[in-house]
Parts: structure tokens; C-alpha cells; sequence
């Protein structure tokens, strides 16, 4: 299928899960990676901005958005090869990560089962290393495919190739701009080894009497917990959570821990800490905070809200004012995950 339908000044309110109001000059929405190298190719968007769009669930969209919006949609799992440990599969860049997930637990694939009811796409899963309950995506990343948009030819990145850290990886850096991935494939256990210490799991497992543990057992609860936490974009828009836990030196978490004696910390390496910038948030007063139709959500100060009829603006506003007190308060520095488009 190469017809592309190329639309103008559309709304991409639908497409953002803040449910911000902005406007696209052009809109495309892509099947297949013929269609993407055939409209890479036009003349008539080359020389303009382009917007790479998956799930629309990591983005805070400032303004309208005067150049083309290409709407990843490529589809498609497929089993590409097993081993006596693993199961290989290959996933369309456009599959939403959730029903991936689902799909995975009914197949008994494990793996990705602590990352449950993320939002976005499989495409957008590798560029942000995705994680929750101790699980990052690294581990159980094989490889991926994705489009030189210079050069209009498929190249592969392995683990060791996608620079990938915490919420980072070379597509936000040397690679940004520069490539659109197409597939990801996974390396998936068919014998599970379970992350249940990290967070509620263990305590959810055992409030709902669950005597055998299992993959779906395990993304039940997971589901659960973020459900209780997080507020669904579909009636409150938001986009996860929209900073990073910032890692410290474990020198600054000392000095810190005498003065604030209830402050949290994971230590990440011998000389390093992670503090959950939720923690730090709530602490500083933001919890529960409502500005019009823009807030702190009252259940996890890591998330700010869109009540309805929010502006970008307002939002980017906010989230700099939380900076700010963040640093005077705790001398933290708080890094945004959501992208500002």
C-alpha cells in the first residue's frame, strides 16, 4: 500500500494523551516503510519540521506544529526464532505496548510483564529505555530496525548499538532526528524469573491471595497498582510520569539524610543514589496543587495533570516552578521525561 493521504491543519488533540489542542500543518499516517520512503522522499517536505508520532503519550505539545506529523502505524508480531531459554519476536514500531504486553503473558512469554499498562508504543519503548517495578526494556531488547531518514535504508541497532541508560538512549542524543524506528524485537524468557521486591508487587500478590505466582499474577498486580496511582488519560490528560528519579551522589544523599531524616534512596552504584522524584515533589508542597485546568495529580505528584482546556504553556510553566522549589529546597536538580514539542 504506497497511497499516502497527506492532510492539513489537523487537530492533534486526539493524538496527544495530555489532550492538548494544536494543530498540525500536515498529517500523514504510515503503514508500511515503502509508504515512509516514498514520503521521505517528496520534494514538497523535505526541507520542513517533522514530528515522528507514536502512542502521543511522552510529548507536551507547546504550539501548533507548522511542519509534517508522521503517525507511526506499522503493525505486526512475529516469532522470528527460539532457543531453549528464549522465544525471538518482532514487533511493528506501531503496536500499542500494552497489547504487546497482554499478548506476550497469553503466549507465556516472559519478560515484560512488570511493565504492564505503560502507554505509548512499541517504536517508542527502546528510545526512552521504558521501566517500571525494577524492569527495564534493555532486558529483554534484542535488536531493532529503524530508517535512516538520509539515507532511506533500514539499519539495525543491537543492544551494545542503543547507548541505552536510565530513560535514555542514542535516539534522544546523537541519534535524535535522524532515524525513525520501524520494528523492535525481543528476547523473551520461556522460563520466567519474577521481579516481585520492587515497589507494592509483593504486597498486592499478597492482598489479593494470590498463592502461585505467575507472568499474568504479576502484570495483574502491576496493572493494579498503576491504576490505584495513576490517573487514565482518557478522562484526566497526563503523560505518566513527567520527570525523571534523578540519581545523586551518595555524598550529597548523606548530607541530605541528616537534615531531611525521612528522605528515600535506592543506591544505584557504590557512589550513587536514586531519589524518587515523586518524593521530592510531594515533600515541596505540590501534591493535590490545582492552577485552572492544570495541576499536580492528588494521588502521585509525579504526574501533572490536564483537567480540560489546559494550555502546553501553562503546563511547561508549572513543571519549572516544581524545578525550581525542588532545587532550593533539596539542591536537586529534576529532569523532565516528557519531550516539549
Amino acid at each position: 500500500m504506497l497511497n499516502l493521504d497527506i492532510q492539513e491543519n489537523i487537530s492533534l488533540r486526539p493524538y496527544n494523551t495530555f489532550g492538548l489542542e494544536a494543530k498540525a500543518r500536515f498529517f500523514v499516517e504510515i503503514v508500511s516503510v515503502q509508504q515512509l520512503q516514498l514520503l521521505l522522499q517528496k520534494p514538497d517536505y523535505q526541507d520542513i519540521p517533522k514530528l515522528i508520532l507514536g502512542g502521543g503519550s511522552n510529548m507536551l505539545l507547546l504550539n501548533n506544529f507548522e511542519g509534517l506529523v508522521i503517525k507511526i502505524d506499522l503493525k505486526g508480531k512475529q516469532v522470528i526464532k527460539q532457543t531453549q531459554e528464549h522465544v525471538f519476536v518482532k514487533v511493528g514500531a506501531g503496536e500499542i505496548w500494552h497489547q504487546f504486553v497482554l499478548w506476550c503473558i497469553a503466549q507465556n512469554y516472559a519478560g515484560v510483564e512488570n511493565l504492564s499498562l505503560i502507554p505509548g508504543t512499541v517504536g517508542a519503548a527502546p528510545m526512552q529505555n521504558i521501566g517500571a517495578y525494577g524492569v527495564e526494556i534493555k532486558e529483554v531488547f534484542y535488536e531493532l530496525e529503524a530508517l535512516n531518514m538520509e539515507t532511506l535504508q533500514l539499519e539495525t541497532f543491537d543492544l551494545n548499538g542503543c547507548h541505552f541508560g536510565y530513560r535514555e538512549s542514542i535516539f534522544k542524543h546523537e541519534a535524535k532526528g535522524k532515524y525513525i524506528i520501524t520494528t523492535v524485537t525481543f528476547r523473551l524468557n520461556k522460563t520466567p524469573t519474577f521481579h516481585i521486591n520492587y515497589g507494592d508487587i509483593q504486597k498486592t500478590l499478597f492482598d489479593n491471595n494470590i498463592q502461585q505466582v505467575d507472568i499474568k499474577a504479576i502484570s495483574d498486580a502491576v496493572i493494579q497498582i498503576r491504576q490505584s496511582k495513576l490517573p487514565n488519560p482518557a478522562e484526566i490528560g497526563n503523560a505518566g510520569s513527567f520527570f525523571k528519579n534523578p540519581e545523586i551522589p551518595l555524598s550529597h544523599f548523606e548530607e541530605l539524610k541528616a537534615k531531611f531524616p525521612d528522605i528515600i534512596g535506592y543506591p544505584v552504584t557504590e557512589k550513587k543514589v536514586k531519589v524518587p522524584a515523586g518524593w521530592l515533589i510531594e515533600q515541596a508542597g505540590w501534591k493535590g496543587f490545582r492552577d485552572g485546568q492544570i495541576g499536580v495529580h492528588s494521588r502521585q505528584a509525579l504526574v501533572l495533570v490536564n483537567y480540560g482546556g489546559g494550555q502546553g504553556a501553562d503546563i511547561q510553566a508549572l513543571s519549572q516552578k516544581i524545578q525550581t522549589s525542588v532545587f532550593e529546597k533539596y539542591g536537586i536538580n529534576l529532569s523532565t521525561e516528557v519531550n516539549f514539542v
